[in-house]
């Protein structure tokens, strides 16, 4: 608190009008640099409607692709989106809002480019990999394998891998069929997704 009046005109201040003034070029920086709410995360858990799964997620090799997700996720986007498409023996499709393969998008509108990264490979079952129509065309589908499926290899982004919930995974890739859709008989579901 001050002991000066407003009227005190004796201090070299007195001419400011804080109220009024535009901060400086330097305060702008330093403002705009700082550190806002976290957007990434490293783990998530998608609560489905035949279980958990726990994800590992890599947001230091794949930024765009993690923020993206976890965005998606904190946001409420994928809450009851179905698993559209289920290929047993391959993998689990979901995060199109329309159900059908056809929609969905980024959290900045329209599609992102592909994060490739030399040591995540689909070199293994349980991989959370992006689903698209072509080089650089990522939205917000995504997919979980259940078997290694390298010839996917930099085609999709991997970012992320399958910690716990593996045998939920696979209970969603046993569901019955349509064989000339792909799509499951009885809807299976996104809950929610938790990011951590």
């Amino acid at each position: 608190f001050t002991k000066r009046e407003p009227e005190d005109t004796k201090s070299a201040d007195s001419d400011r009008d804080v109220f009024n003034e535009k901060p400086s070029k330097e305060e702008v920086m330093a403002a705009t640099q700082a550190e806002g709410p976290k957007r990434v995360s490293d783990s998530a858990i998608i609560h489905t409607s035949m279980g958990d799964i726990h994800i590992k997620l890599f947001p230091v090799e794949c930024p765009k692709t993690v923020e993206n997700f976890c965005v998606h996720s904190r946001n409420g986007y994928y809450n009851g989106h179905t698993f559209h498409r289920i290929i047993k023996g391959f993998m689990i499709q979901t995060g199109d809002p329309t159900g059908t393969g056809m929609g969905g998008e980024s959290i900045w509108g329209g599609e992102f480019e592909d994060e490739f990264h030399s040591t995540l490979r689909h070199d293994r079952p349980y991989t959370l990999s992006m689903a698209n129509a072509g080089s650089n065309t990522n939205g917000s589908q995504f997919f979980i394998t259940v078997v290694p499926t390298p010839w996917l290899d930099n085609k999709h982004t991997v970012f992320g891998r399958v910690t716990k919930g593996m045998e939920v995974v696979q209970r969603i890739s046993n569901v019955k069929v349509n064989p000339k859709t792909d799509k499951p008989y009885e809807d299976v579901s996104i809950i929610n997704i938790t990011v951590k």
